[in-house]
């Protein structure tokens, strides 16, 4: 409890330590009468007091259409995105209107030799465009997204041209990526800033579509591989999930990135640095929680 009263604002630390010890504030011949209104008074605003103790170490919350920030820790604090990158990998690729019915071979030169981390694509598979984009966004597969750069018109110079215009253009001014992975911890942003990319990633109805999939079937070398979200919250009855990115890296921690649906409103929400997934997973149950009791207050008012 200290925890999270800690995180509130003062305003609501008063009113806490205003329930917690009341005779501190009125007289014995007072409490009787304003006991019931404080009561009802913090039912109304507890959902907005105990829903800001977050796990991950920087969050925000933001009211699509109205820009509205709900919520938000260290949303201005520029950190590693990890695979939260692919996001941007994925634009810059639709943004050149590329032939995504086109084969691309993974190379050994697509093969990870930062982190060194496994991919489920072996060197020497064939796969069009689409279904590299897949595995890049879906599953965060490392060689695909390797691969989509690698394969560019004009290669890696004219891919990191079209990212850093890209960057220009959605006003990220606290973000640079500097390879389409997110394995390298000079990719870094801000939760802030990752909410334009989050919101200009859902305008693509390709990116929409992939990244929430709960599952897909891909043929690699002639046989059907079963590839699954990397967010285990697509497709989990109770969540209407409109955009979807988890990254991991030792530096970056664990992040996520969503848009969600709750009664009839659109929200982005971004976590990053969580120490364990269940904690980024955790944190997001919350922000659903808070966003379903804003929705029924408002509804009673």
């Amino acid at each position: 409890m200290a925890s999270r009263i800690s995180q509130c604002t003062p305003h609501h630390r008063t009113i806490i330590h205003f329930m917690i010890k009341p005779h501190s504030f009125f007289s014995s011949s007072q409490m009787p009468l304003l006991m019931p209104l404080l009561f009802v008074f913090l039912f109304t605003l507890a959902p907005t007091v105990f829903a800001v103790s977050f796990g991950s170490q920087n969050a925000i919350v933001v009211e699509d259409g109205t820009g509205k920030i709900l919520l938000e820790k260290n949303s201005k604090v520029v950190v590693p995105i990890a695979s939260l990158t692919k996001l941007m990998t994925a634009m810059v690729v639709l943004d050149g209107k590329l032939d995504m019915n086109e084969k691309i071979a993974i190379e050994t030169v697509d093969v990870d030799m930062l982190k060194h981390s496994r991919s489920h694509v072996p060197v020497g598979a064939v796969l069009s465009r689409r279904d590299v984009l897949q595995l890049a966004l879906m599953s965060s597969d490392n060689r695909a997204a390797a691969s989509l750069m690698r394969t560019y018109p004009g290669g890696s110079a004219a891919f990191t041209a079209a990212m850093q215009k890209k960057i220009a253009a959605l006003g990220m001014l606290d973000t640079v990526i500097q390879e389409p992975t997110g394995l390298s911890p000079s990719n870094t942003s801000t939760a802030a800033d990752l909410v334009k990319m989050a919101v200009a990633a859902s305008r693509y109805p390709d990116i929409a579509d992939i990244t929430t999939d709960s599952s897909d079937l891909i043929k690699i070398k002639g046989r059907e591989v079963q590839f699954r979200n990397t967010n285990r919250l697509v497709g989990k009855k109770g969540w209407d999930i409109l955009l979807s990115k988890t990254g991991f890296t030792n530096e970056a921690g664990n992040c996520l990135i969503m848009r969600v649906k709750m009664a009839g409103k659109n929200a982005t929400l971004v976590l990053l640095n969580a120490r364990a997934n269940s904690v980024r997973l955790l944190d997001a149950s919350n922000i659903r929680r808070f966003l379903a009791a804003q929705a029924g207050r408002n509804q009673h008012e």
